[in-house]
């Protein structure tokens, strides 16, 4: 089987013989797929350069099954030199289509979603938004979207000023005693913050926090136990991109 001139974006690669590459690559009309680069480790070879993680491409393979052969490939428009934090965002968007895609299963709405968060990655760090956006469609596209318009258990409207108890793969139940103390069977979030991530927008700090919230624990369900190597890599660097920013913030009053 070939394929010709294919949007894709590069998720992973790796060193594979001594001049090749394995990749993993996000495809609009394929999914998730495995390729082999053969020769793309050369000094000679057209890839070097073309094969970078957030650069949209048009690529070409042949054959079936887990791995085929890359055939083609060519940089369709700008990428995204990300940096700081918004590159380690990339990362973890990467990380989490590797993990919870399964190979050959389109998901056009989802590499539309990828597509459109990248650009908005910013390097200040406030990237909460785009993240949260971009796992509210990836939940949608494994087939476990989130209920964000109604109260599952008498099908009302939700009540920005109520609070519920989000039940995981189910749905919100409005809480009649909404008692911080109390114990619930699921997430605990304000309707207000339903509302807002359903709507997509995501400024206020309390419906963020409660957006972050809910994600997490409907994406650890999926997940499972295996840590995600991009979270620990931020968690590391996190401080030292701060002193990077205070200081050049400094620099910067100083009339740098």
């Amino acid at each position: 089987m070939r394929f010709q001139q294919q949007p894709a974006f590069v998720l992973h690669q790796r060193d594979y013989s001594e001049t090749s590459l394995l990749l993993e690559v996000f495809t609009a009309n394929h999914g998730r797929i495995g390729l082999i680069a053969k020769g793309a480790r050369r000094a000679s070879s057209r890839l070097r350069g073309v094969l970078k993680p957030f650069q949209r491409l048009l690529i070409g393979w042949s054959g079936k099954g887990e791995l085929a052969v890359l055939t083609a490939a060519e940089m369709d428009g700008p990428g995204h030199e990300l940096e700081g934090p918004a590159l380690y965002c990339g990362f973890y968007m990467n990380e989490v289509l590797i993990r919870l895609l399964h190979r050959h299963d389109s998901h056009g709405a989802l590499f539309d979603a990828y597509q459109a968060a990248l650009p908005r990655l910013r390097v200040d760090g406030f990237n909460e938004p785009v993240l949260r956006i971009f796992e509210k469609y990836l939940l949608r596209e494994l087939g476990y979207g989130l209920v964000l318009d109604h109260d599952i258990g008498d099908r009302t409207p939700i009540d920005p000023v109520a609070m519920y108890d989000y039940v995981l793969d189910r749905g919100p139940v409005r809480l009649a005693h909404p008692d911080l103390n109390r114990p619930t069977e699921g997430v605990r979030v304000r309707g207000a913050s339903l509302v807002a991530l359903a709507r997509e927008s995501l400024d206020d700090p309390v419906v963020l926090r409660d957006a972050k919230t809910l994600m997490r624990a409907a994406l650890a369900r999926h997940l499972g136990d295996r840590p995600l190597h991009s979270r620990k890599l931020f968690r590391r660097v996190a401080p030292l991109i701060a002193v990077e920013t205070t200081l050049e913030t400094g620099l910067d009053k100083a009339g740098r």
